[in-house]
């Protein structure tokens, strides 16, 4: 099976078994729906939790999990990755990717010569994400993911369409 990350957990919350998870998700709500499967990453091992409850607090998710109802059932988790099930991820709507879907995707130019590879997606404050591309000589840059620079994405070709700018390289 393969897995997603959606979170790291930093901490527990109370004594009643809740963990305070960082999301690295745009649907918490729909990720921790009460009985849904979710799976923790804990000495090299996907542990299946099933979730009880869910709420959001200062901008992290506490979850509970069923038959974890008590700090010391879950504080050895502290640092570990919480994942789904990659074939439970969330359709999205056409033309929207996930970041892994964009890693390893060969970047070419408007007339279709190769640019590089595409090896991160970097979130910024309050801007758009970034695509940094690696050039086959090892140098990297950085191109904004906006309309303006990226044409085209076509994930069953491996390939994504850059107009280049001046100042990109």
């Amino acid at each position: 099976m393969e897995f997603i990350r959606i979170g790291k957990i930093i901490n527990t919350h109370g004594i009643k078994g809740e963990l305070k998870i960082q999301s690295y998700s745009d649907f918490d709500a729909q990720r921790y729906k009460s009985g849904n499967t979710v799976y923790i990453h804990y000495e090299n091992t996907y542990l299946p939790f099933i979730v009880k409850t869910f709420r959001k607090h200062k901008g992290n998710s506490l979850v509970s999990f069923e038959e974890h109802q008590n700090i010391n059932d879950v504080e050895k988790y502290k640092n570990s990755y919480i994942f789904i099930a990659k074939k439970d991820r969330t359709p999205l709507a056409k033309g929207k990717f996930y970041r892994d879907e964009l890693i390893g995707l060969t970047a070419l130019s408007l007339d279709e010569n190769p640019l590089g590879k595409v090896i991160a997606v970097e979130e910024t404050k309050g801007a758009q994400n970034n695509l940094r591309i690696q050039l086959d000589d090892g140098k990297e840059f950085l191109v904004p993911y906006i309309p303006e620079f990226i044409k085209n994405v076509d994930i069953v070709q491996g390939t994504i369409t850059i107009a280049m700018q001046e100042g990109l390289l």
